[in-house]
């Protein structure tokens, strides 16, 4: 028998797969077995009640997908009354996401949602940043150290920190992160971008830009989850673009430790399930006890030459 088991930080989880904040929800319960997956992680919710952005919200571009949601959220009060006791029915973690526009604001969500039955809060630092003109915290490490700090403060659960790819200073954003006590990195939310309809002239979306997700982003996540394993200590969650097992192969390759499903799911709702399996089958043909072999084992530099020398000789 294969073990998928991995950790990250304080968690076991049975396998590396699970969904993506924003594409989860209850209904999804009706159509696979939510306690096969590694971790369940909630949409994102905000304090406050939210409706979101106009519409339209969502346009599909060649391969992938924008959407311009904007975090609608039914509140923190609707969370803990009703979303927290149905996930308490499953045995796999139930991760929370949470996002605010400051960073007293940030903590103070994040303490009062570290209940029971929380095993984990993700911390989507990759949304506005209200105090330095709307940009992210997660675009520059001073914000983002200060908002995990101020997170880390508020709560004894497991910290994950969503980044953004909208982003030059990937590595150092990774760093800070962990300095502020991270215990986990997401890497990565979408990709700011734009899409036109060249018949009206007008753009497709109704917030003007929104975030790429789907096959067309995985190169830009895997290179950051590249980049973010070679400079942290804690593991991280790689998630963008994944369709298939090789996907997440690439994803483990690269140094990430569990992966997250997100666009996908809106094409085959099952298919992460389909994907543990999958993955359990590739593990035993391959020989693998586990998973701890492919998992950071990208064949890069010098490393990589000397390895292919000596397979040589």
């Amino acid at each position: 028998m294969v073990d998928l088991s991995v950790k990250l930080g304080q968690l076991t989880l049975k396998n590396p797969i699970m969904p993506a904040s924003g594409t989860f929800s209850e209904d999804l319960s009706e159509v696979l077995d939510l306690n096969k997956l590694g971790a369940l992680v909630a949409k994102t919710i905000t304090r406050e009640v939210r409706t979101g952005n106009p519409t339209p919200r969502v346009c599909e571009v060649r391969g992938s997908m924008l959407n311009s949601i904007g975090i609608p959220s039914k509140g923190l009060d609707y969370f803990l009354e009703k979303t927290l006791p149905f996930f308490r029915h499953y045995d796999s973690p139930f991760v929370a996401s949470i996002s605010a526009g400051t960073v007293d604001e940030f903590a103070k969500l994040c303490e009062d949602i570290s209940v029971p039955g929380v095993a984990a809060i993700e911390v989507n630092i990759s949304c506005p940043n209200i105090e330095e003109d709307g940009k992210a915290f997660a675009m520059r490490p001073a914000s983002t150290l200060a908002v995990m700090e101020k997170l880390r403060s508020a709560t004894d659960l497991p910290l994950w920190a969503k980044l953004s790819p909208n982003t030059g200073e990937t590595a150092e954003v990774a760093q800070a992160a962990e300095e502020g006590g991270a215990d986990a990195l997401v890497v990565a939310n979408t990709l700011l971008s734009m899409a036109i309809d060249v018949r009206t002239r007008k753009p497709k979306l109704g917030n003007l830009m929104g975030g790429l997700s789907g096959p067309a982003l995985k190169p830009i996540t895997l290179r950051m989850t590249y980049q973010c394993a070679k400079v942290v200590s804690i593991p991280v969650i790689g998630c963008g673009g994944i369709a298939n097992l090789e996907d997440i192969l690439e994803y483990l390759i690269a140094g990430a430790t569990a992966v997250q499903v997100g666009t996908s799911t809106f094409i085959n709702p099952t298919i992460m399930t389909t994907l543990v399996d999958e993955l359990a089958a590739y593990a035993e043909a391959e020989g693998l006890a586990d998973l701890s072999s492919l998992i950071g084992s990208v064949r890069d530099g010098e490393a990589a030459d000397q390895q292919f020398l000596e397979a040589l000789s």
